[in-house]
């Protein structure tokens, strides 16, 4: 292998190795799915061995793309110090982000890691409770920015939805409780906006359920979903393969879209704040190109 490595596509190899899909790492790294894919080509060529095999809808690394993931990972973090280490300018402190754990497990990955590669020096202190505790956390100065649900609480208001995607009906692949006369849901809180458009489809359309399972914890309501003994909703990037999505045909009604938001303080307007902002923006919006560094 005599050629050198391109920093941009081993950022992308990363992006696939991490959501498992071309079409997520695609908008992770703001390109077409054409152009990820020929980078991919490429990276290969320069390799000499196949990095990603097919595995039904998902793409698998293989045992010489876990290699490399290693190395890539080690030379983009080498980069990023680089620069910083001669660059007069260099941002450093500390931001504090909320969010509730819903997102966490799906979001940070995506938005830490690669901020962590080019802003080293800046700490992330990170919050997790559910969206309303958030806005007040924000609205309080205890915290710089949140990424919360469009539509609990106020922060609807004050928020900026810089994501959107279906929310689904979900149950376990290997049982059968949506079949039960009454369902069994697993939900959030009261104030859980999920929780009031659950109930208020089924009750549009007569479907009896009863609420078995409430916490403000996503991995307890996927933990009851898991084990057959509920049915809980979820939105579609939080779907995994032993779930089964639920619909009409179910007798299950279509809900309308997740939407999340990204609020912050008054008080977070120093160029760290706007730098991780823009950083969210730019990795998980799906609705529009904007930006909300200067806000």
């Amino acid at each position: 292998m005599n050629a050198l490595l391109d920093l941009d596509q081993l950022r992308t190899f990363i992006a696939i190795a991490e959501t498992g899909s071309f079409t997520k790492a695609a908008e992770q790294v703001n390109k077409t799915q054409s152009a990820v894919s020929m980078q991919m080509r490429r990276l290969e060529e320069r390799v000499g061995q196949p990095i990603f095999v097919r595995d039904g809808r998902q793409s698998r690394v293989t045992d010489a793309g876990v290699r490399l993931l290693d190395f890539a990972r080690r030379m983009l973090s080498l980069n990023a110090e680089t620069i910083a280490a001669f660059s007069s300018d260099a941002m450093s402190g500390k931001v504090r982000l909320g969010l509730p754990d819903d997102y966490a497990p799906r979001l940070l990955p995506t938005v830490l890691a690669s901020f962590a590669t080019t802003h080293p020096n800046i700490e992330i202190e990170v919050v997790c409770e559910q969206s309303s505790c958030i806005y007040r956390r924000i609205q309080d100065g205890r915290l710089d920015l949140g990424i919360v649900t469009h539509g609990d609480s106020i922060a609807e208001r004050n928020g900026r939805i810089i994501r959107s995607e279906p929310l689904l009906w979900v149950s376990s692949a290997h049982h059968s409780v949506h079949c039960q006369t009454t369902i069994p849901l697993a939900l959030g809180t009261k104030t859980c906006s999920w929780r009031q458009r659950a109930t208020a489809a089924l009750s549009r359309v007569e479907r009896k359920y009863r609420i078995a399972y409430v916490s403000s914890s996503a991995a307890a309501a996927t933990g009851a979903v898991m084990a057959g003994l509920a049915v809980a909703v979820l939105p579609e990037s939080a779907l995994t393969a032993d779930m089964r999505v639920l619909g009409a045909r179910e007798g299950f009604p279509e809900l309308p879209n997740c939407d999340i938001a990204l609020i912050r303080s008054e008080a977070a307007r120093e160029r760290i704040h706007n730098a991780l902002a823009a950083h969210i923006v730019n990795a998980l919006d799906n609705v529009s190109g904007s930006n909300l560094a200067a806000e």
